[in-house]
């Protein structure tokens, strides 16, 4: 059991470390497609600039994703050889499509986005980026494929110890991977949407020269905000609709729901103890229907205040409440993924593998050295990706005028096909 849990230690570490990065370069692809679009379609100087401020943090966040992806997929190999061989016939080619999606079209065309803006037309530049959007979309939908799978498998039947694949449409429509993906799309915009809006409401209360710019800026997070979390809710409440029997009884259940639940388990799956850890099942669902009430409660006080610009410009109180918001949607991510996570135990499939039985017979020497390692090197990325944003989000865009920067007025012509400055990534 030292063993098990010292490899579950690892892989959540590596998997909610790599989550938090992910968040925010979801919802932040969105928005800077958005803004983008509305500077091509109308010549706007202003989101211009926003587009490749927003850029720039966007790129630093991507950066430190890719290296813990690469990290987590080590892991996963390293630790959990049964998974793999029970269940590596069903998700292992959505997992292989993940990392084609991700590490071969959405980086080489985030590439061109980046060195092509003064040598790309408008449109195809513009054009670049949403590949960029829609890519990350697609390598989400692939991994929560893979971990849909894992809570509710379908499209397969066991033969041999090995689990053979049946159905492949079953297992692409699979309710518990797409209330996942709409779940998690919904969140990744509410966590890109405080993000703007506490940048933004930072470099206002400063009294910054760019104030057009960052009004313009927070009340993009902030309108992005309040739909994102009703999203949440909607595709939250739709996801109870795959939840399994024992999680839902360990988080709001009684004692004598979990005694029979457990021993309709037992009649099921054989002997064994099939309850989650309650503590951590509660815990991390409270933790989450807690953090969005206070996001719920932040959001519905700033639109209403985002609707007067003195209050936006020159509020101090709310700019300091914004700038406090922007780690609760990163920890509400967090939380929602444990009570996800933690919830399916003991079974790593649903049913059909458990977690103890997918671990790869490894000292817990090399286990202990392993997550030492990886814990290092992730606050490590942690640390310097926080940096990094920190460093780039005070600095601010650069001037109109200056070289890489359009200038502010005249705006230019709708629907031109001029080729856009350079940006300075």
């Amino acid at each position: 059991m030292e063993t098990l849990d010292l490899a579950r230690l690892q892989f959540a570490l590596t998997a909610g470390g790599h989550f938090v990065f992910v968040a925010l370069t979801l919802g932040l692809a969105t928005l800077i497609a958005l803004v983008q679009t509305r500077a091509v379609l109308t010549g706007s100087a202003v989101h211009e600039r926003m587009t490749r401020f927003w850029g720039r943090l966007y790129v630093v966040n991507y950066a430190m994703g890719i290296v813990t992806g690469l990290v987590m997929e080590f892991q996963l190999g390293m630790a959990w050889k049964g998974l793999s061989h029970v269940a590596g016939n069903v998700f292992g080619a959505s997992l292989a499509m993940e990392t084609i999606v991700a590490f071969f079209v959405e980086s080489t065309f985030l590439g061109l986005w980046i060195f092509g803006w003064d040598r790309l037309n408008r449109w195809v530049h513009l054009a670049v980026f949403w590949v960029v959007a829609l890519t990350a979309y697609a390598s989400a939908y692939w991994v929560l494929v893979a971990n849909g799978f894992m809570q509710n498998p379908v499209g397969a039947e066991l033969s041999g110890g090995v689990l053979k694949l049946t159905d492949a449409a079953a297992v692409l429509a699979n309710p518990a991977a797409l209330t996942a993906f709409g779940h998690v799309m919904a969140a990744s915009l509410v966590t890109a949407g405080f993000f703007l809006a506490g940048v933004s409401a930072y470099h206002l209360r400063r009294g910054t020269a760019e104030r057009e710019f960052f009004r313009r800026s927070l009340r993009i997070g902030v309108f992005t905000g309040l739909p994102a979390l009703a999203a949440v809710v909607a595709f939250g409440e739709m996801s109870f609709g795959t939840l399994q029997p024992l999680k839902g009884a360990a988080f709001d259940g009684t004692a004598a729901d979990v005694a029979r639940l457990q021993a309709d388990a037992v009649a099921a799956f054989g002997p064994g103890d099939y309850v989650p850890p309650l503590g951590l099942v509660r815990g991390s669902g409270m933790a989450m229907l807690g953090l969005f009430s206070v996001m719920a409660l932040v959001s519905l006080v700033s639109v209403v205040l985002a609707l007067f610009p003195r209050a936006v410009l020159g509020l101090r109180a709310w700019h300091v409440l914004l700038v406090a918001s922007v780690p609760l949607p990163f920890a509400a991510v967090l939380a929602g993924w444990v009570f996800r996570e933690a919830g399916r135990q003991p079974w790593v499939v649903y049913g059909v593998l458990t977690t103890e039985e997918a671990l790869s017979d490894l000292p817990p020497g090399l286990l202990v050295f392993s997550l030492t390692a990886f814990t290092v090197l992730f606050a490590v990325l942690l640390a310097v990706n926080g940096w990094l944003l920190a460093r780039t989000a005070r600095r601010g865009p650069d001037p109109a005028g200056s070289p890489g920067a359009p200038d502010a007025a005249p705006d230019l012509p709708s629907g031109s096909g001029a080729p856009v400055p350079a940006a300075l990534f």
